[in-house]
Formats: C-alpha cells, sequence, structure tokens
C-alpha cells in the first residue's frame, strides 16, 4: 500500500513516538516521507550576518514508508485498491462502497 503514497496525500501515523498524528506528505523521496508537523526535531542555527544571534528551530525529520498509512480527513486510515473505470482510466478506490481516492498516472 506505501507505494501509493505521493506529495499532498494525507497520512496518519501507524507506528513509532508520533503516533496518531496525521498530516500532508511534502515530499518524498525513496522509501521516507516528509509530513507536516510530524517528528519535528529542534536544529540549533549558528550566528550569521543575516541573524545576529543565535537561534533554535524546529524541523520536519522524515519517517519511513512503513509507518504511515493513507487517511481520510477525519484521520481514518484506510487500504486502497486498483480499480480500472468504465473510461479505461485506473483509479484508487477504498471502502466498501469503493470511494475513489485518485487517478493512476500511467508509468
Amino acid at each position: 500500500m506505501s507505494k501509493w503514497i505521493r506529495k499532498g496525500d494525507r497520512v496518519l501515523v501507524i507506528a513509532g513516538n508520533e503516533k496518531g498524528k496525521s498530516g500532508e506528505v511534502l515530499s518524498r523521496s525513496g522509501d521516507r516521507v516528509l509530513v507536516q508537523n510530524v517528528n519535528l526535531r529542534k536544529k540549533h542555527m549558528k550566528r550569521t550576518q543575516e541573524t545576529q544571534g543565535g537561534r533554535i528551530i524546529d524541523m520536519e525529520v522524515p519517517l519511513h514508508i512503513s509507518n504511515v498509512s493513507l487517511c481520510d480527513k477525519e484521520g481514518n486510515p484506510f487500504r486502497v485498491k486498483v480499480r480500472q473505470s468504465s473510461e479505461g482510466v485506473r483509479e484508487l478506490v477504498y471502502g466498501e462502497n469503493e470511494t475513489v481516492y485518485r487517478a493512476v498516472k500511467k508509468g
């Protein structure tokens, strides 16, 4: 199921310290996803010419893709299946009534 996760999808963290939190996927590279406002870490920044004093910033750290699951707007996780519509377009669907999640690109 994790191969269907891409940028812009809403996901729920299902394992690890951040279990139960949900957010939007900001980026994906390989088997890691960066989720908005999830898995925050503090980074200490040195003083520069732009910022005269040092500072501490919060930044998101990537999660392994196996620790997240697609979820709906309410935060309920679901599993997707691939279905071909009558027009010949492949779609991701979920639930008993096969609600369409999105179309699948070829390639």
